[in-house]
């Protein structure tokens, strides 16, 4: 059997800026994609504009081009497939496996984030409520090329969890896997806050009968008081006049080993050598590291 040409992603979501963060797993993914020839495509989440902050699409695309990256085709965006997402919603309420909820926030209160099931058999109208996927008493497993073997029991982990939102928006685990399988990825790198995710997007690939891409998911790059960079946070933008730099920053949080005067390159020449010496298998096998140790 052949293996299919690599198609990789990177997939920002514009509510904030791009930070050193996200420039490592936009860094990883894209010399995971051209080590071997692949395409590296790039889609904006922009599921949720009360959570967008202005211009940051834009400047999220600014940065990118001053760190040298260059994406293959359009980039996509998630709030221009609302119709499709749509379709697999109905698709999966008329075959009965899911169905709405009316639950609040309060009322989840004391569950420790795992869904009790309250509206599982409830047969609550759809309108004006959240729609939940049933997830079975199973364990989805599944081999991490980085972070090594991963289980995940969906019912006592997980529960039921939100496909579309109360509001109306559609959820990121539906929408991740439908356009994953629309692009024909068949490989995702990103950050490690997300390999919890993984299973339950493993449950809607299998539902609906869609490919398993491969999973590879870099350490998640933190502040000193263990949150996460992002726009929570006030993660700040990085600086174009440093990108060559900040490249040399992130490969090495990824493992690898620049060589001394590469961040004296441009940016392009620091991606060329990365492309060149990439070596996934060198990534710490670590789902944190510490944003200070890496200056």
């Amino acid at each position: 059997m052949t293996t299919p040409p690599y198609i990789g992603r990177f997939a920002p979501t514009p509510s904030g800026y791009l930070h050193f963060g996200s420039l490592v797993a936009a860094l990883a993914s894209y010399l995971d994609a051209r080590s071997v020839g692949g395409q590296w495509l790039l889609r904006m989440e922009d599921l949720d504009p009360p959570r967008e902050i202005p211009g940051a699409r834009d400047e999220i695309l600014r940065s990118l081009e001053a760190c040298g990256f260059e994406w293959d085709g359009a980039v996509l965006l998630q709030s221009e497939r609302h119709n499709a997402y749509q379709e697999v919603v109905q698709h999966l309420l008329a075959q009965g496996l899911a169905y709405a909820c009316t639950c609040s926030r309060k009322q989840l209160e004391g569950h420790g984030g795992i869904y009790p099931g309250t509206c599982r058999n409830a047969n609550h109208a759809v309108a004006g409520a959240a729609i939940r996927i049933r997830v079975p008493e199973l364990e989805y497993h599944f081999t991490d090329r980085v972070q090594g073997f991963y289980r995940q029991h969906l019912a006592r982990d997980v529960g039921d969890f939100v496909i579309r939102r109360r509001d109306g928006l559609y959820a990121y685990q539906l929408a991740v896997v439908l356009d994953d399988a629309w692009q024909g990825m068949t490989d995702i790198v990103r950050g490690a806050d997300l390999l919890d995710s993984t299973p339950r997007q493993l449950y809607l690939q299998e539902l609906l009968g869609l490919p398993q891409p491969r999973y590879l998911h870099v350490p998640l790059i933190v502040q000193a008081d263990g949150n996460k960079l992002g726009k929570s946070f006030r993660s700040p933008a990085l600086p174009a006049a440093a990108a060559a730099a900040q490249l040399c920053r992130a490969l090495r949080a990824l493992g690898q080993q620049p060589p001394a005067g590469l961040d004296q390159a441009t940016a392009q020449e620091t991606l060329v050598w990365g492309t060149s010496h990439w070596q996934a298998e060198r990534i710490p096998r670590q789902l944190h590291l510490a944003e200070q140790q890496l200056r």
